[in-house]
């Protein structure tokens, strides 16, 4: 047997011996150590290869009939109960439809074109390579969420391109591995919409705390990757001259053929048609294609100054009366009482128009007691025009001015140096990497703006995502066919259809695969917990926890170290599932918000694929990769993300406002 299953039967030999010695003996047990036997024997199950989901359900449902003294029919009540709570949770049906717009991304093998995009765009930065590949997998990790898929393709695509170019094994495999398990945390992250349900948090509220610190990883890892790079140019070597060159159109090859020249000048003087070889009309296209930078942060600067000089909002009190007044009168005395409620008097003649006087002027109406109502005075014209003053906008603020010079700064430099080769790096992006950044900030924006909840947002996204394939499929075929096919246009839809096809059937497929396996992971452990709970193993372990009189601090930490600990041999679903109920109850005594501690444990999860021995990503990776890229290598090359997550955990506890910040603006 090698390492890892050596390593494997020591940790569960030392879970059993420690729950036997930690244990009193039978006589004196109580429900309590029962619960605590039950959660050791559910943790060796699992790591001895149980499914998770019917090994919860079993060990529940076998202590559930202990706790009732052997009672069949409660046992089976309990059963049925917790599971239609499960299915009746509605949180629950984001996922399938957030996992059917991954499958459908992924399928559609949109992978391949954004990592030659974004490697072509970085082909200047050290470890190019690699930064691209981080890139590509964040990017394709939060439209699909799942770690084993993007793994996988990234595996299949860039570990080939980096070994070529003799990058060392440790960071090319750390890089792949690292970058495909951002989708754990960052949104919209399946891992998040569990912990939701399971600790009764705003999903909402978890997406957009986890914004922040999910790009703060994906940062951190590119900051290694290129001070690694600068450092040790031998483990990640820059790319030839050949490599980075991009072939340029007939239009750009007539204003320069080395691709140097500047792209606005060049496509300018284009325009009079007295260039060889470069339409006016190909030139304006360019010029247009050149603009969209502008235009894109002239609209978003646009609307923020809208909302920063938006004005005050004006909310009148006129007609409201004080709790207990009455209406009409300054008398404060109650009315008297009539006698019960009356209709009020009607008018025997019904609604008239106001009388008039012979020269056409309204007559004042008067009251029931004779007095004259006054009409609205000068006064009042003066109240209204000072309220419509008030709906003026405010000044711009100071900050702004600093944003526009900014983006202004960043403008000149982009079109400064937009040549004409970093103008068809440009297109290329425009056509892989910005249609998926889209789709993704559109479900992102929908949810954490409030404009649609997440099961919405989550159906909007499998939509995008179905015409998303469907496009590229078609570009594809449009661009297979070239310009001289007859009926192009038809042929190209005809073939995309075609395709298009088996990627839904596919998709729709392993949909119900893994979102039945998400149910059933659920109705497991809602009948664990009630196991454990009716034992009363959680009162014991909140009894033991509250006898330390440990700070919220230490707390914190105790409480990340061991799910930390935990992420070395059990995956984050079955963390979620069995120890987040445990973890929860316990928060209020410390004063921990459940949102901030969920974020800290989206971030500490992330180690559960990339710490042995049950380093998933570690195992997608080997299936995929050349013979000689061992187990261990990868490993290895995973053991230094991993220290930049823990790094991540002390940034986010030292610093709550990276999480807790955007939340608060927004809902609170």
């Amino acid at each position: 047997m090698n390492k890892g299953v050596w390593f494997g039967l020591t940790l569960m030999a030392l879970v059993v011996a420690a729950t036997i010695l930690l244990l009193p003996p039978f006589a004196q047990m109580t429900g309590g150590h029962l619960g605590l036997l039950m959660l050791a024997l559910i943790v060796v199950a699992i790591m001895l290869g149980f499914p998770t989901a019917f090994t919860l359900m079993g060990m529940g449902m076998m202590f559930a009939w202990f706790a009732y003294d052997f009672d069949t029919t409660k046992t089976l009540d309990l059963m049925v109960q917790r599971t239609y709570g499960v299915m009746a949770n509605d949180v629950l049906i984001s996922i399938p439809l957030f996992v059917f717009m991954g499958y459908l991304v992924e399928r559609a093998n949109l992978i391949e074109k954004l990592f030659k995009s974004l490697h072509l765009a970085t082909a200047r930065v050290p470890g190019s390579l690699a930064v691209a590949t981080i890139i590509t997998c964040a990017i394709f990790a939060t439209a699909t969420g799942i770690v084993g898929a993007v793994v996988t393709l990234m595996g299949l695509l860039a570990l080939p391109a980096m070994l070529r170019a003799g990058y060392n094994v440790r960071l090319a495999t750390g890089a792949i591995t690292a970058g495909g398990c951002l989708g754990i945390l960052i949104p919209p992250s399946v891992m998040l919409i569990v912990y939701g349900a399971t600790a009764g948090v705003s999903v909402v509220q978890l997406y957009a705390g986890a914004f922040f610190p999910g790009i703060m990883l994906a940062f951190l890892y590119l900051g290694y990757v290129i001070v690694l790079a600068k450092l040790k140019p031998a483990h990640a070597p820059s790319l030839p001259a050949e490599e980075r060159q991009v072939p340029l159109p007939g239009a750009a090859q007539a204003l320069s053929p080395d691709g140097t020249r500047n792209a606005l000048s060049g496509f300018a003087a284009a325009l009079s048609g007295n260039i060889a070889g470069s339409s006016p009309r190909a030139a304006l296209a360019n010029l247009l294609v050149a603009s969209l930078p502008f235009m894109t942060v002239a609209a978003i600067l646009g609307a923020t100054w809208h909302l920063a000089t938006a004005p005050a909002a004006q909310y009148s009190t006129e007609g409201l009366v004080e709790m207990g007044g009455a209406m009409g009168t300054t008398d404060s005395r109650p009315p008297p009482d009539v006698g019960g409620l009356q209709e009020p008097p009607s008018d025997a003649g019904g609604l008239q128009e106001p009388p008039t006087n012979p020269g056409g002027t309204v007559v004042p109406p008067t009251n029931t007691g004779g007095t004259v109502v006054p009409p609205r005075s000068s006064s009042t014209s003066a109240g209204e025009g000072a309220t419509a003053a008030a709906q003026q906008r405010t000044p711009t603020p100071g900050w702004f001015w600093w944003i526009m010079a900014g983006c202004g700064a960043a403008l000149a430099l982009f079109y400064a140096l937009l040549d004409l080769t970093r103008l068809q790096i440009f297109k290329l992006l425009l056509g892989s990497f910005f249609p998926l950044a889209v789709l993704i900030l559109a479900v992102l924006g929908a949810i954490i703006f409030g404009w649609a909840t997440p099961t919405e947002a989550a159906a909007i996204g499998a939509l995008g995502g179905f015409l998303l394939a469907l496009a590229y499929r078609f570009h594809a075929k449009w661009q297979a066919l070239g310009a001289g096919s007859a009926n192009r246009f038809g042929a190209a839809a005809a073939g995309a259809g075609r395709e298009v096809g088996p990627i839904l059937k596919e998709s729709s497929f392993l949909t119900a695969k893994t979102s039945a396996m998400v149910c059933w992971l659920f109705v497991g452990s809602s009948i664990f917990s009630a196991a454990f709970a009716l034992l009363g193993g959680q009162d014991l372990i909140e009894k033991w926890v509250l006898s330390l009189d440990l700070s919220p601090l230490q707390f914190m930490v105790l409480s990340q170290v061991i799910i930390f600990l935990l992420g070395w041999p059990l995956e984050w679903t079955e963390i979620i599932v069995i120890f987040m109920p445990i973890f929860i109850p316990l928060l209020p005594h410390f004063q921990i918000d459940p949102l901030f501690f969920g974020l800290l444990v989206a971030l500490n999860l992330q180690t559960a694929f990339l710490s042995p021995p049950v380093a998933m990503a570690a195992f997608y990776l080997k299936g995929v990769s050349p013979p000689h890229v061992t187990l261990n290598q990868i490993f290895l090359g995973m053991l230094p993300f991993m220290l930049i997550q823990v790094i991540a955990v002390v940034l986010l506890y030292t610093f709550p406002a990276i999480g807790m910040w955007l939340p608060q603006t927004l809902y609170r």
